[in-house]
């Protein structure tokens, strides 16, 4: 009888246990947006640039998968690529230091953002990890 008390107690334990939490990027490509949740919760709202003419953002729903604080493209002359969280082969958020750019499609397919938001979106990605992070994009 007690064994049965104690899985109870351990089984409730665990039910109010928090989940873990899961940020998530939702860009719009008409808005040039890109609005930040926390489990729900909207954390940031920034301007951002997408794919300019003759170059596609993807839409879709990703989970990122790795990050490069410092990346630069192979593809794209060496270009600068800082806080870089990739979620679609060679696609990824990153900061540009082309801020006057910021809310009108101006990229070859990432998501560009000022920088101080990319390191903020980098760093939230860094503490929830690759698995709770995702990049949902719309038109």
């Amino acid at each position: 009888m007690r064994m049965f008390a104690l899985g109870a107690i351990a089984a409730l334990l665990i039910s109010f246990q928090p989940a873990e939490a899961t940020v998530v990027a939702n860009v719009s490509l008409s808005s040039q947006t890109m609005t930040v949740t926390e489990n729900g919760t909207v954390l940031y709202q920034w301007k951002v640039s997408t794919g300019r003419k003759g170059f596609v953002t993807p839409k879709g729903k990703w989970t990122a998968k790795w990050l490069s604080k410092n990346h630069r493209s192979r593809k794209y002359n060496n270009a600068p690529m800082p806080f870089a969280v990739f979620y679609n082969g060679g696609y990824a958020v990153h900061a540009t230091y082309e801020t006057k750019r910021l809310g009108r499609p101006a990229s070859h397919g990432c998501i560009r953002l000022h920088p101080e938001n990319a390191a903020a979106f980098y760093a939230l990605t860094h503490r929830y990890g690759l698995a709770n992070t995702r990049i949902n994009i719309s038109h």
